[in-house]
Parts: C-alpha cells; structure tokens; sequence
C-alpha cells in the first residue's frame, strides 16, 4: 500500500484546509513559480490524456485545467512538500476533473457531471490506456470529489488539491498559497478567456438540465454566483 501511496496519492487528509493549513492562512508565503521551472510530465499516458483533453475540451476549459495544474503544482511544492504523489497522477486529474462538462458529456448523462466525469475518466486511464488501476481509480476518485467541499471527514491528497487549485482558479479561494505574478505567468501562457462567465453559464447549464445535480449542494445562485465574482482573477479575466 505504501508504494501506492506515493505513486498516486491514496493518502488521506482533512476535507478542512484549515486543517490541514493548521488554521493560518499559509503555511509560508508563496513565491513566484514559473512554467518553465515546473515539470509538466511527458510519460507516454500523461502524452495520451493531454491530447484526448485538447481534443474534447473546448479551449477555455483546457487553458482552465491546465492552470489548475500549475496552481496546484506550487501549492503543492511549496506549501505541502511532503504530500505525496506523481506529477503525471496529479496531471490527469486536472485535464479530465471537468470532461464531464462538454457539450456532449453534460447531455450524455442524468448524472451529476462530477459522478459522470469520474467514470468517464476510470474507462479512458483503465480501459483504453491500460494505466495502474490505483492510478485510475485514484483520479476517478479526484474528478468525482472535486465539488466535494466541507469541513469533516476525509479525501484523498490528489483530491485535496485539486479542491484547492479549482476553487483558486474559479473563485479567489485560498489567494494566500500562491504568488499574484504565479497567476501572471500561468495566465499568459493558458488565457482565461473570460473563464468567470464561461464557468458560471456551464454551472447554470447543469443545474437548469439537472436539478438534482451535486452542483446545487454549493449553492444554486451562491455558487455561480461567486464564481462571476471572483475579485481575484478579475484582472486576468480577458
């Protein structure tokens, strides 16, 4: 199980940031982080999920995925150096936590996008690219849980940040883990193309299809609602 562990991320921890942040904003101040100094894994199944996100996303959400990718990477690496897992396990959970948004996923399914994304992603890895099925069922488990956000129990590492990174990307959350000209950079490299509205519209989308979705536990106009909102990427926001 250990190895497991440290391949891809079957560690448990607080749902809690301020657990696991040991109630401060930070656990250090974060510094800038570029993309060229952060490893973007070039095994031949993170190769694979990269070009299978390209082709299924549209551009917003595949710019969007990418910088939840680097946003978590220097959360990650400087804020919990000890968490551990594979940057290629982590990689394929933020190019496919929202496959289940598309035009075509959202229409495909009664389930909430989540639940739908999370069994879209253990097919792809398990099935058609022949991963670890540790690896698979653990980014499954991410995709499903990433909406997953409260204050008891347990989720996984992989899990965790990327709550962390999606909730930095899409609402402001958390602004203290990573450093403004780390947005600037990660921005200019993956535009957000007007991502507040584009991600709001695709929330409202999927609450209007499903009124059942997981999506509402978040709040039916509170969620979008922050999300358009979001004071701290707003600058970036073209």
């Amino acid at each position: 199980m250990s190895n497991q562990v440290e391949l891809y991320g079957w560690d448990a921890k607080s749902r809690d940031p301020s657990v696991v942040l040991g109630g401060k904003k930070n656990i250090r101040d974060p510094e800038l982080q570029t993309i060229a100094s952060t490893k973007l894994p070039d095994t031949p199944l993170a190769k694979s999920v990269l070009e299978y996100a390209k082709k299924e996303l549209s551009t917003e959400t595949f710019n969007h995925s990418m910088r939840v990718y680097y946003y978590g990477t220097a959360i990650h690496t400087q804020q919990f150096p000890d968490w551990r897992f594979t940057d290629e396990t982590y990689l394929l959970a933020c190019l496919l936590h929202d496959i289940g948004t598309t035009d075509k996923n959202i229409c495909a399914t009664k389930m909430s996008f989540e639940f739908y994304g999370g069994l879209l992603a253990l097919e792809l890895l398990s099935k058609d690219l022949h991963a670890p099925i540790e690896q698979a069922e653990s980014v499954a488990e991410a995709v499903i849980r990433h909406q997953d956000i409260g204050e008891t129990g347990k989720i996984t590492t992989i899990g965790l940040l990327l709550q962390l990174a999606t909730i930095f990307d899409n609402m402001g959350g958390h602004e203290e883990l990573v450093h403004k000209d780390t947005i600037e950079n990660v921005t200019r490299h993956f535009p957000r193309n007007k991502w507040s509205s584009c991600f709001a519209a695709t929330i409202r989308k999927e609450n209007g299809l499903k009124p059942w979705a997981h999506t509402t536990a978040l709040g039916e106009e509170d969620f979008p609602n922050g999300v358009l909102n979001n004071k701290l990427m707003e600058p970036y926001d073209k």
